[in-house]
């Protein structure tokens, strides 16, 4: 799968959802994990990160907006139940993502909200816990950008294999032979 993406949290306040969130990101080859305006106690977070994500994987911790940071080209994609949010199912995920999700109580702040490319919605009939929230948007990540048999028809497993993606050689390759066929012969 091409890109890459990072998700965290604004605001939590149970250390063990922010484990969970970041252990589960660890397990979806998240390319960096963050906090934002959170007091995440590691030590506490341990019960449910049992991979300890922080020494495997870049983790962020902004103690306010204006330390917010991002790499070049990632967007920020806000989850979040709002009427105007975009539903899952429907979303296209950007190559370069960055998810934040709000606290359990709280939600995303207003001034996160204006900071987003995007606002996403699970179709939910009312919030799930934070964990299964960043599980979801990470399984629908994979779902929609990996590369994966198309699903069967009738029920179980598909009966055509995926085709491996086949590349010429590199380009500068294919240059120089083209080069050299042009130089007159000598």
């Amino acid at each position: 799968m091409k890109g890459y993406f990072g998700i965290g949290i604004e605001g939590a306040s149970k250390a063990v959802n922010v484990g969970t969130l970041f252990r589960t990101a660890h397990a979806f080859d998240a390319a960096f994990v963050f906090t934002l305006r959170a007091h995440y106690n590691r030590r506490e977070g341990a019960s449910s990160d049992t991979s300890d994500t922080p020494r495997s994987v870049p983790t962020y911790h902004f103690a306010d907006l204006p330390a917010f940071r991002l790499p070049l080209g990632c967007r920020l994609v806000g989850i979040e139940i709002t009427d105007d949010a975009i539903e899952l199912p429907s979303f296209r995920h950007p190559r370069q993502a960055a998810y934040i999700l709000g606290a359990e109580r709280e939600g995303l702040s207003a001034d996160v909200q204006s900071l987003c490319d995007y606002v996403v919605r699970i179709p939910t009939r009312f919030s799930v816990n934070l964990g299964v929230a960043g599980a979801l948007v990470m399984y629908d990540r994979l779902q929609s950008l990996g590369r994966h048999a198309p699903r069967p028809v009738a029920e179980g497993a598909p009966t055509e294999l995926v085709e491996v993606p086949r590349f010429g050689e590199p380009m500068y390759k294919r240059r120089q032979r083209i080069r050299q066929k042009a130089l007159p012969k000598q």
